[in-house]
């Protein structure tokens, strides 16, 4: 069961990896830190927090006396009673200079009442209800805190007039190019023609000889405004153009060129088979594609071109991975990169284009879903979709100028454009890692660059603690982490902090047809591993039971999550599906509102913290109780040290009956456990820290997971082969 923090002692200590000499100072670092405090969860809570402040846990500890310090803190903490574990608190004097506590603090008491605002820290949440009942207020100072610029402005910010409209009309009447706003300079956020918009790295280039590039936004504006110019000469405005290829530097012009030239970029992940980009080109009406020759990993070249000309393109642009010159041929009708701009350059000011100014509702790219079942869904952004990213980076991530804000991503991939709008219309640099970000020269690019704002995903962040690649290397300029597209693991989690002295890991949820999360954490509250603190600022949710009916605000409870309509930047047409069936039909209504629909199991802990327990389809249904694969996973993750990761799946046996609990196993390289071991640990685990009540069937071990090409788990193929093995053996 482990051991309280007053009772670990310098042989504890010496366990999880210090030396004597170290382990005795540290040892009384923590008395001196802990006092005679109690052993209950308010003391926890205090005690962790006091270990924080005295910055006792160094970065280069090694992960196990992170552990045992943060677990033996927590020993006896009751989540159920006093909700999830604290690790990161906010501070009264530095919560004032965040982008959201200077916002706060120049309107909160105008807005809430000079009476009712005390400041950043305790008015969070009142502010964050203020944002969702009066948006036309709240988004108007967000617009002035961006480099949003009209070329006309809106009559208004939100026209509800329109009742067949679930969402209204945002910013009615104005004209704009978000492309322009990205490249603009601005004397209000200290953003000049020579600050720094992008930096990068080549795989490859990791020693110390080899300097960081970098491009400023003078140079980033005109490559751009060149690339404009080219493509005006060779397509009519409002064509759809494809992006197919790792995001760099040269595909960030691209992708800003095309928005701010009137046409539309189709995102298209370079990691796609030809028949995947074959049905993105088609649903998009796609005319043409930017690629490349080749992706270079590792020292070798994987094709990508030939992948793209497989799925059947009309034309194709080609950018060479390396050197000046593609390294193949081409086919007839395509170019290559410099051929494509060399008609642009005989231009008299081919480095200057007048931007095409549209509505806030006109297309700029198409994304796509992941594409779980059947045809991918089509997602429509607009121009409103970049300024809602951006103001909840702002918001949440406190993105600013000065930040350098890396997510190892792709623009086929909603995370892709969110990084560039979030980074461009709040000042901050963009960093770009050519290569693979599961290598230590990610890490080292990190390092180098001055990584102030790092973006990850759970997998990757398990992946750098499972191979130690990060050993070593100083993040201590990142102020916090990000984290979004599955479900954390509080020790993954847990690991990320300690890199920089437990720098708050900002959840996000949400999706690519929202343009956003709608559920975050923020540096106003504290902040609990593998946790949501609040609804995004600006964004109204319920938590409705089976039968619709919402529960009460503050109440902890486990259910749908129902969005409010009226939320900036969220789709409303999608290209090839039903969007009306898709989002609302058969929603609750909710205080005369139509509920948009999200998908998600969302559960609110005691204390108002949110976990997503899973998709809806998720859910299982367990000796008649209700739960889902998330909770199931979270308590059997640290059953054995052999796991690497696990999925829970139910399904009724073919002939009838109730759900019966099966438990999918993928282990770490090296390790070998038989599936007896796991069943009888996942049993007691269960059973101790969830439900007796739940029965664990079986226990199968894969070499890996079925995932979608965004890396998320596919629950419902394991579930599906499960079903097809339990009717085979029911007819023999």
């Amino acid at each position: 069961m482990g051991k309280s923090i007053s009772e670990v002692g310098v042989e504890d200590l010496v366990g999880a990896g210090l030396t004597v000499e170290e382990a005795m100072v540290l040892g009384r670092e923590i008395k001196d830190a802990i006092g005679d405090s109690s052993s209950n969860c308010a003391a926890a809570n205090e005690n962790w927090a006091e270990i924080m402040s005295r910055n006792l846990l160094k970065p280069w500890h090694p992960h196990p006396l992170h552990q045992l310090i943060y677990y033996s803190v927590y020993h006896s903490y009751d989540d159920s009673v006093n909700g999830p574990p604290l690790y990161c608190f906010p501070s009264p004097f530095r919560s004032k200079s965040t982008n959201l506590g200077r916002l706060m603090e120049s309107h909160g008491p105008r807005l809430l009442g000079a009476t009712m605002y005390k400041n950043p820290i305790a008015s969070f949440t009142q502010f964050q209800h203020f944002s969702v009942q009066n948006p036309e207020i709240y988004w108007q100072l967000l617009l002035n805190e961006l480099s949003v610029r009209f070329s006309v402005p809106p009559k208004r910010v939100l026209d509800t007039s329109d009742k067949s409209k679930h969402g209204g009309t945002w910013l009615p009447g104005s004209m704009l190019n978000v492309a322009e706003c990205c490249l603009q300079s601005s004397n209000n956020f200290k953003k000049d023609d020579n600050s720094l918009a992008i930096v990068w790295r080549d795989e490859g280039c990791d020693d110390d000889d080899y300097q960081i590039r970098s491009m400023t936004l003078k140079e980033l504006r005109q490559q751009v405004m060149l690339v404009a110019n080219a493509l005006e000469l060779g397509f009519r405005r409002g064509d759809a153009i494809a992006i197919d290829m790792p995001m760099t530097a040269t595909a960030v012009i691209i992708y800003l060129a095309i928005v701010l030239a009137g046409f539309v970029v189709v995102s298209i992940a370079d990691s796609f088979a030809p028949m995947e980009i074959a049905t993105r080109l088609r649903v998009s009406k796609a005319k043409a594609v930017f690629t490349q020759d080749f992706i270079v990993r590792g020292g070798r070249r994987f094709p990508l071109y030939s992948r793209v000309v497989e799925a059947g393109p009309d034309r194709v642009i080609v950018i060479p991975a390396t050197g000046k010159d593609v390294a193949l041929q081409l086919r007839n009708q395509d170019s290559s990169w410099h051929t494509f701009l060399s008609s642009a350059r005989r231009l008299p000011r081919c480095n200057y284009y007048s931007p095409v100014y549209q509505p806030p509702d006109s297309v700029t790219n198409i994304l796509f879903s992941s594409g779980t079942s059947g045809e991918p869904k089509a997602i429509p952004w607009t121009q409103l979709s970049p300024i809602r990213c951006a103001a909840d980076s702002w918001a949440h991530l406190d993105v600013r100028v000065g930040d350098v804000f890396c997510w190892p991503t792709n623009l086929g991939w909603v995370m892709g454009p969110i990084l560039l709008y979030s980074s461009f219309l709040a000042g901050a640099t963009l960093a770009l890692y050519h290569g693979s970000p599961l290598s230590r020269g990610f890490g080292k690019f990190v390092q180098d660059a001055g990584v102030t704002i790092l973006g990850t995903v759970p997998s990757l962040v398990k992946t750098w603690k499972s191979t130690s690649c990060m050993d070593g290397l100083d993040w201590t300029k990142i102020k916090l982490f990000a984290s979004t597209g599955e479900a954390s693991s509080v020790d993954d989690d847990l690991w990320l902090s300690s890199r920089n002295y437990y720098k708050p890991v900002i959840e996000c949820c949400g999706g690519t047809e929202l343009a956003s999360s709608y559920i975050y954490g923020n540096l106003l509250q504290p902040q609990a591993f593998g946790t949501f603190s609040s609804a995004a600022i600006g964004a109204g949710f319920v938590i409705f039971d089976e039968s619709g009916t919402p529960y009460p605000d503050e109440e902890a409870c486990v259910g749908e999550v129902g969005l409010f309509p009226h939320y900036f930047g969220a789709t409303e047409r999608l290209l090839n599906g039903d969007h009306e069936e898709v989002y609302f039909k058969g929603m609750p209504i909710y205080n005369g509102m139509q509920l948009r629909r999200h998908g998600d199991i969302l559960k609110r802990t005691v204390g108002g913290y949110y976990i997503v327990q899973g998709r809806a389809d998720d859910t299982m249904n367990l000796g008649g109780i209700k739960t889902s694969s998330v909770e199931i996973e979270r308590v059997c993750n640290f059953a054995d040290e052999s796991i690497l990761e696990i999925a829970a799946v139910s399904v009724a046996p073919p002939n009838g009956g109730p759900e019966q609990l099966s438990i999918f196993v993928v282990l770490k390289k090296g390790f070998s456990v038989e599936p007896d071991i796991l069943h009888m640990k996942f049993a007691k685990a269960i059973q101790a820290n969830l439900n007796p009540l739940f029965k664990v069937r079986l226990v199968k071990i894969v070499p890996e997971f079925p995932r979608t090409a965004s890396n998320k788990l596919l629950r419902r193929v394991l579930r599906d082969q499960l079903k097809k093995e339990l009717h085979i053996h029911s007819k023999i």
